[in-house]
């Protein structure tokens, strides 16, 4: 199935020999992390396997929110709020981002009071989240048939439009020198005695002392064939663009059956609020142990299922040589087919919660590809065995909305700043140091 539409943005024609970082992947984390970097004077090459945010940084929800967020992620979150409201000013474009506020609905006491504990995680913070009625949410939401608890609504949250967002931020980096470079997959890193000194890409080499991996989706097999083991699933979302409709909520609503923001155009992005599907592939077998707790723990939001992805991915080389193609020039991007009956469910919950949606028209259905993690948090952070390498990945679809203050914490790692959070639980090792990997959130 096709995607979005996404801005356009042109890659260079020329190579640049050398610079000081690399950074692997052209989404919104990537593409944050140019910009920071080029901010503070830093020679860079943005490379990207196909177009600039053209996976999953343009396929999400495009909510900005801090609302449910991991207690783990609330700093870095607190950190893009001050953040997204500059970003226009400080790339000379616009990526459709506002403050509309994000409401996550309680059918029941049970989840009010879960809501109402999860706002302890908010005490330290100056920000404008709270619970409301049953009574209040009808007031906020004046159109609403929804029969509620109430809901935790934070008028902070807000919204941006995925697929002008990365493209808005590599052009602003480009104006400061990056190079942006499109459809120049990166085939693997290169050292010099033991640290890192260039890349070798599709294209030619690049001479480097440090690079960033950014590659969502991709990051595990890439590391894989560095000799390094992230592990990391992949989860699929879909969505529904409706055409413009008058009449419908400002604010983002998360509910059991579905989930909504208003786009730029006056349309809707819609999905299922709590379920995805998981596709059964051989890494659910290498990492499986690894997400077992998870596993355990989400076991009702996700959906297994066992078809061609699997004998896709056996066919996927794990390891390859720097003079021959890589899987990522072979698939530029992932565009799997969403799946019809839970848009259409959600579309039917919608419906049923806001009449004035009878009047809705689909005007384009598309799915992406989650990066996750089995501590559901990503992994921003150096690598200890090879000097000079950084990842920042596994953003377990949170990644849209944080994703220009993770591009900060990598760009501080990177230049050996004081971070701007504290990276700890971000760290990579965490993995392998025998720390408890544990979901707490879910959401």
């Amino acid at each position: 199935m096709p995607g979005p539409f996404v801005v356009p943005v042109h890659g260079d024609v020329d190579l640049p020999a050398k610079v000081d970082v690399v950074v692997i992947g052209g989404g919104i984390i990537g593409c944050s992390t140019a910009l920071e970097l080029a901010e503070r004077g830093m020679t860079v090459a943005l490379c990207e396997k196909g177009g600039i945010g053209h996976e999953q940084s343009s396929r999400n929800w495009g909510w900005v929110r801090i609302t449910r967020r991991d207690p783990r992620e609330v700093p870095l979150m607190a950190e893009a709020l001050r953040i997204w409201p500059d970003l226009a000013k400080r790339t000379g474009r616009d990526l459709g981002y506002t403050q509309a506020g994000v409401a996550f609905a309680c059918a029941n006491d049970t989840e009010f009071e879960e809501h109402e504990r999860w706002l302890e995680n908010l005490k330290d913070y100056q920000i404008d989240s709270r619970m409301v009625s049953g009574r209040e949410f009808k007031e906020l939401f004046p159109g609403s048939e929804m029969e509620v608890k109430g809901a935790l609504f934070t008028a902070v949250d807000g919204r941006a439009e995925p697929q002008q967002a990365a493209p808005a931020i590599a052009e602003a980096a480009r104006d400061l020198g990056v190079h942006v470079l499109t459809e120049c997959a990166v085939r693997g890193i290169q050292t010099s005695a033991g640290h890192v000194s260039g890349v070798v890409t599709e294209r030619g080499e690049i001479a480097c002392e440090q690079v960033v991996l950014a590659g969502g989706a991709w990051s595990s097999l890439f590391a894989r064939n560095t000799g390094l083991r992230l592990p990391q699933l992949k989860v699929k979302n879909s969505v529904i663009r409706t055409k413009p409709l008058q009449g419908g909520p400002e604010s983002a609503i998360w509910s059991n059956g579905f989930s909504i923001r208003k786009r730029m155009d006056g349309g809707y992005t819609v999905a299922d609020g709590f379920r995805n599907i998981v596709d059964i592939v051989p890494d659910s077998f290498r990492y499986f142990k690894d997400f077992l707790p998870a596993l355990g723990s989400q076991w009702k939001s996700l959906m297994l299922s066992f078809g061609g992805r699997f004998l896709d991915e056996v066919r996927v080389q794990n390891k390859w040589s720097m003079d021959e193609a890589s899987p990522f020039e072979y698939c530029r991007v992932l565009d799997p087919k969403p799946s019809f009956t839970m848009q259409d469910k959600a579309l039917q919950n919608l419906r049923r919660a806001f009449p004035v949606f009878e009047k809705a028209e689909i005007a384009q259905r598309w799915a992406g590809a989650i990066d996750v993690t089995p501590d559901a948090i990503p992994v921003i952070s150096g690598v200890d065995d090879i000097p000079g390498f950084f990842i920042a990945t596994g953003f377990s679809g949170h990644g849209f909305g944080i994703g220009p203050a993770a591009g900060r914490l990598a760009a501080d790692l990177v230049c050996a700043r004081a971070p701007v959070v504290d990276p700890a639980p971000y760290r990579f090792n965490r993995f392998s140091d025998g720390s408890k990997i544990e979901i707490i959130s879910g959401f």
